[in-house]
This record gives structure tokens, sequence and C-alpha cells, in this order.
């Protein structure tokens, strides 16, 4: 059964295993419309009994989830407070992380900033390996991440490599994104689709009690608490506001982010010379 809740569609492919397909035009833009979708999503999941696992993809394959809006459309992302306690920002991604269901991100095209964040909070991560750009950029924008970056980055990564990540501000491809730590696999692309659909059906056999128990018992040991996240957040909002990082942000909409297909593609790169421009 497919259902359509726009910016992303549910796929049913068992009663154990759902494909969650981002299809949000042009770019998959994490503004408030995308949020509220990933809210409604997880209430869905977590009520389900029979879930075991989900699959998150995009129907565009140059862009997974792009990065956090920068044009004001966020809603409430930023003052609300969700189910966690935690603001909308960081609750999405607590909520997923803590969630008895088994989230899987197979990503192709660009990921950075909130996005990265986003596949971050997945319990797994799985790359193309020739179409993959994944990246925390706040710094180059005047920024930091908020959304957990800087707290999930150094237990996959290592304390050095996160802060390349961050401070490097740059993109990654699949390769280097799985020696690092921050994807589990880099795949040639043809052989994605495959890997993850029988990786998450092997996972929608088990039963949900152990799967769930075996997850709470990884989360204790590997995740951020609540009170880290918080503050990152709250640092973000701060730093939102800095005259220097609305320079900056008013001179990536002028250049063409969020317009134009091919700046949004390369825009990390162009950071270091970005006043320049």
């Amino acid at each position: 059964m497919t259902e359509s809740a726009a910016p992303l569609r549910v796929m049913e492919e068992t009663p154990a295993y759902w494909r969650i397909i981002f299809d949000y035009p042009p770019f998959n833009v994490a503004d408030g419309t995308m949020f509220q979708a990933l809210q409604d999503l997880l209430a869905r999941i977590n009520v389900d009994p029979s879930l075991r696992v989900v699959v998150f993809e995009s129907a565009n394959h140059d862009f997974y989830l792009s990065h956090f809006d920068l044009t004001g459309k966020l809603g409430n992302v930023m003052t609300a407070v969700g189910p966690s306690g935690l603001p909308v920002l960081a609750d999405t991604f607590v909520r997923m992380t803590r969630s008895p269901v088994v989230s899987i991100a197979k990503i192709r095209g660009c990921v950075r900033g909130a996005c990265s964040e986003f596949v971050l909070a997945c319990d797994m991560r799985f790359a193309s390996r020739e179409n993959t750009r994944l990246g925390q950029p706040e710094v180059g924008v005047g920024l930091h991440p908020g959304g957990g970056g800087t707290e999930r980055l150094p237990h996959l990564v290592g304390r050095g490599r996160a802060l390349e990540i961050v401070l490097g501000a740059n993109d990654f491809d699949g390769d280097t994104a799985e020696r690092y730590g921050y994807v589990n696999r880099a795949l040639p692309d043809a052989e994605l689709d495959g890997f993850v659909d029988v990786l998450a059906r092997r996972i929608a056999s088990f039963d949900r009690r152990p799967i769930a128990a075996a997850k709470n018992l990884i989360n204790q040991v590997s995740l951020p608490s609540a009170d880290r996240l918080l503050d990152a957040f709250n640092s973000f909002t701060t730093a939102l506001t800095w005259p220097e990082t609305q320079q900056r942000i008013r001179a990536l909409l002028k250049l063409g982010l969020q317009r134009d297909g091919d700046f949004e593609k390369r825009w990390p790169a162009l950071l270091g010379a970005l006043l320049e421009m």
C-alpha cells in the first residue's frame, strides 16, 4: 500500500517494513512542513505494533534532504516543544533514535546541516558510493550544528574527524564517509537498493520485543544526553541572530541557495570565499 502525505510518502512493503520517500521538490529542504510531516510520521510509527523497520530514501537522487531552510519557512520548529520535552528540531531526531522501530537512511544526493543530523539520528546509514555529498557546513555559514551533529559525530568518527567535518564545513563523498564512520557503508549505486532491502527485510522478520530491547541497550551507552542536545540547540538559536551570520545567509540566498539547482549541489565548496563573491 502507498500513501501520500506531502512532503513524504509511506510505502508499506510489509506490515513490518515501510519505506519512507522524501518527495518535496525542488530540493527536499527541511522546513516547517517537512518537520511537521516527520512529527506526524513518528506518531504513527510508534503506535504500530507490527512495524519493525523503516527505510528513509528520496525520490530525487540529487537531493536526499538538502539542508535546513534559511528563508524563514520554519513554522514552529524552533519555538514549540515536542513530546520529548525538547524543541521540535531536536525532538524529531531524539524521538526517532529512541523509537523501538529501527530506522535506516538510504542516501543518494546532497545531505547537509540539519539533514546530516537527521541521518545521524537514524540507526544506520548506507550511502551511494558515486552519488553522496554529506556534510555539516554550518560554520561556513556563521553558525554551528544545533540538531545533534556536534554531539553524535564524535562518537561515530572520533574527535579529530568530527572537528574536520564541522570546522572544514565541506562535503564528504560516500567512500570518505564510510572510511570515517560517518556512514555504515558506501555501496556502488546499482547495489544500494538491493543491499538495504535485504537487510530491512531480515530485520523485519525478527520479533519486535528483542529488536526494541537490543536497540534500547545500545542507546544507553551511545547517545548524548538531552541536556547536551538542548545546550547545542540554544547556542544555535543564538548564533542565528549574529550579524555576521545574517550577512553570510543573505549572501548565500543572493547567489542562488534554495533557488538554483547547480548552486545547491556545490555551495559548501564556495564558503571559504563567500563574502568575496
